[in-house]
């Protein structure tokens, strides 16, 4: 290692070791912040969720001063949950690290070992073969379907693993056999959801809103649209219309009566399609 790179890691783990003695200053009952105190790794769940959607966007812009502070927040999620977990004697951010790494060495034996691979494809097949022994699953091709989909459900946002479901039972061959198969079923899932809203408990109507929203899925999925990417562009149409009303007006919307506000959103919708 040269004497620059030495001191570049140097730097780094100094800047780690600040960060952590932070975060363990916010934590200390010894003047420490209220709020940090008052934490469980339940209440910060969804920070976690929040600052890696964040580290996302901020990488689809491209901003490089962006992703630096959106990575800072969510490794700050990562120090906080480890300090906390220390505290009640569970494990360290060092076992964090240091279990990352471990695992990083056993699943790249054509790295770190004498294995040799030929295709990225052969790099995945290993990885999975290695991560279900790990966990003393039974190989990917031998696994479950259900166990895969369990997975999916657990560990990924609604609509992604939603996606991920129907492609996996798909191609199981539990499919339609064409589109009108799967209009059929929306407009099923569209009535029975009506009809719920009508007359049944919110227990029932949350679970149709659910199948409809699968149904919806369904479709995007047989038309190759991805859902996710669909829905936010939708919300940010919808913040860019809500700006440029705000821009033209000179008192809240809230003060504008419901003609108003349509005659304001369609102009802000007209002025946007010509940008």
């Amino acid at each position: 290692m040269t004497e620059e790179k030495a001191l570049s890691n140097g730097e780094t783990l100094a800047a780690l070791q600040e960060l952590i003695d932070v975060v363990a200053k916010l934590r200390s009952p010894d003047g420490g912040c209220p709020w940090d105190l008052a934490q469980t790794p339940q209440t910060l769940t969804p920070y976690v969720i929040e600052e890696a959607y964040e580290v996302v966007d901020a990488i689809k812009t491209g901003n490089k001063e962006a992703i630096a502070e959106e990575l800072g927040d969510l490794l700050l999620q990562v120090v906080l949950q480890a300090q906390i977990a220390s505290e009640y004697g569970q494990f360290s951010l060092q076992e964090v690290a240091k279990g990352i790494s471990q695992k990083l060495i056993r699943r790249h034996p054509h790295v770190f070992g004498d294995v040799s691979v030929n295709s990225v494809d052969e790099v995945r097949q290993n990885w999975e073969q290695i991560k279900a022994a790990e966990k003393g699953e039974s190989s990917a091709q031998n696994q479950k379907l259900s166990e895969k989909l369990s997975r999916y459900g657990r560990t990924l946002p609604p609509l992604t693993a939603a996606m991920k479901i129907s492609q996996k039972a798909a191609a199981v061959g539990f499919e339609w056999e064409n589109i009108d198969g799967v209009w059929a079923k929306f407009h099923e899932e569209l009535q029975e959801f009506q009809q719920a809203l009508a007359e049944e408990t919110p227990e029932r109507q949350q679970a149709e809103l659910g199948d409809l929203l699968f149904a919806v899925i369904q479709l995007a999925r047989w038309h190759n649209l991805d859902p996710s990417e669909g829905l936010q562009g939708t919300n940010q149409r919808f913040v860019q219309r809500l700006q440029k009303m705000e821009a033209v007006v000179n008192r809240p919307l809230s003060d504008y009566s419901l003609d108003e506000l349509e005659a304001l959103w369609q102009q802000a919708k007209a002025q946007l399609a010509k940008e």
